[in-house]
């Protein structure tokens, strides 16, 4: 296991605490979540089961014997377990680099504390550095390319290639220097077109736990 990956193992583990009393949690999308799902086997964590953010979260969860829930037959999701891209002083975050972030937000704002595991390279003083997804409509991709790029700044970039889990495109945001994310995260979400947009800023993250090489820091 990579020094890196060490990382994303404590803060995993480091997340078990925040579960032990869920019935049913939310669960993201990514390599520091792939470990938190592998600590739920190797902890034998007993819950009802999950809420998936991603197909491919799906199968990872079924394929370690844990019931995938829809989100429609659920009632309460006391926990979400996600990582993140970036994450600032405030817990903002930007999210979606594995293309997943509608599914993210949605199981974010459904749920009752949303728990962020990253390590502490993901820590930020303003968001920006890492290219800003926003999944839209494939007949307005270009459109919303043009209106981000002459309303805020940044090189849109189409995501080649890549068709989300709800059958969308992404866009990529490079260069942007995120100075008011609540601000900037509704005014993007109000271009025609725009399903949503990786900046979880209106509703921040609740809990962060981040991993160094000697200790996790909660903040």
């Amino acid at each position: 296991m990579t020094p890196q990956d060490q990382k994303k193992r404590k803060t995993a583990e480091a997340a078990i605490e925040y579960i032990k009393d869920a019935r049913v949690i939310g669960v993201g999308t990514g390599s520091t979540v792939n470990h938190f799902i592998d600590c739920l086997i190797d902890f034998k964590i007993d819950i009802e089961g999950a809420v998936s953010s991603s197909e491919g979260t799906t199968q990872r969860l079924k394929e370690a014997g844990i019931s995938v829930l829809d989100l429609n037959d659920v009632d309460e999701i006391k926990v979400y377990i996600d990582g993140a891209d970036e994450v600032d002083p405030h817990k903002q975050l930007i999210k979606g680099g594995g293309g997943a972030l509608t599914r993210e937000k949605i199981i974010a704002d459904a749920c009752s504390q949303f728990v962020c595991i990253v390590d502490e390279s993901k820590m930020v003083d303003t968001l920006g550095a890492f290219p800003l997804p926003i999944e839209v409509i494939p007949m307005s991709r270009s459109y919303v390319a043009r209106q981000v790029m002459s309303r805020f700044g940044g090189q849109p970039e189409w995501r080649e290639n890549f068709i989300t889990d709800n059958g969308n495109q992404i866009i990529d945001i490079h260069n942007l220097d995120i100075t008011d994310p609540i601000a900037l995260e509704k005014a993007i979400n109000d271009i025609p077109g725009v399903i949503t947009v990786g900046l979880f800023a209106i509703k921040p993250a609740d809990i962060i736990l981040i991993a160094s090489d000697n200790e996790i820091k909660v903040m």
